[in-house]
């Protein structure tokens, strides 16, 4: 059974393309003009063992909300997509990820409600690197954005469980480093994530719930 989804949206804003694989082999191919950005989604992806692949384009002249939030809906969306009405799923998955001096957890559960709880305890200060990094090494407005804010990584899972029809807890157990929180958290939710849309053999293809249907 192929779990594989497209999702496009395309706003004013925003213009992204994403196709997800479910049950690939943790490649990432998505071309990002933020390089952070780009680094938390390769890092889901190998961890969660999810192929990603697709476009994002946005108003990055304005501000990386737009196009961190959309890019989380667009997820969220191929998630909602590819598990259909989740049939013989888990359902549900918890996961502790260590990184140096952080720990972080996530708790997931699609179960047809859409809440999160974001306790990541970040500084609000923007991420700077020097250069242009990234996947094409252009310049503006075409290029890769240098910083990243992390302001908006709360936005991008707010986006996610809100068309992914799930709820999910991101908390910083305790660290000091914003990019080990951040790149931590991806870490855990991918690996949470992955243990609740795994197919359960001893379900035999029943939907999990007491109701008989997601909703």
């Amino acid at each position: 059974m192929s779990r594989k989804a497209t999702v496009e949206r395309n706003t004013r804003e925003t213009q992204i393309t994403l196709t997800l694989d479910l049950d690939g082999k943790g490649r990432c191919a998505v071309k990002n003009p933020i390089g952070f950005f780009d680094h938390l989604l390769t890092s889901f992806c190998k961890h969660g063992m999810f192929d990603l692949e697709g476009e994002l384009k946005g108003d990055l002249w304005v501000d990386q909300h737009h196009l961190i939030e959309d890019t989380g809906i667009a997820l969220g969306s191929c998630f909602a997509k590819a598990l259909g009405d989740c049939a013989g799923i888990a359902r549900s998955g918890f996961f502790i990820y260590p990184m140096d001096e952080s720990l972080l957890q996530a708790s997931v559960d699609f179960g047809g409600r859409s809440f999160l709880v974001c306790e990541a305890k970040l500084t609000g200060i923007p991420l700077v690197s020097i250069g242009q990094g990234g996947q094409n090494g252009s310049g503006e407005p075409n290029g890769i954005a240098a910083s990243f804010q992390t302001d908006c990584f709360e936005d991008f899972w707010q986006g996610f469980v809100s068309t992914a029809k799930c709820n999910l807890h991101l908390d910083t157990i305790r660290g000091r480093s914003d990019h080990h929180k951040m790149e931590g958290l991806f870490k855990a939710a991918a690996r949470a994530i992955r243990s609740a849309v795994e197919i359960d053999a001893r379900r035999g293809g029943e939907i999990p719930s007491t109701k008989g249907v997601i909703v």
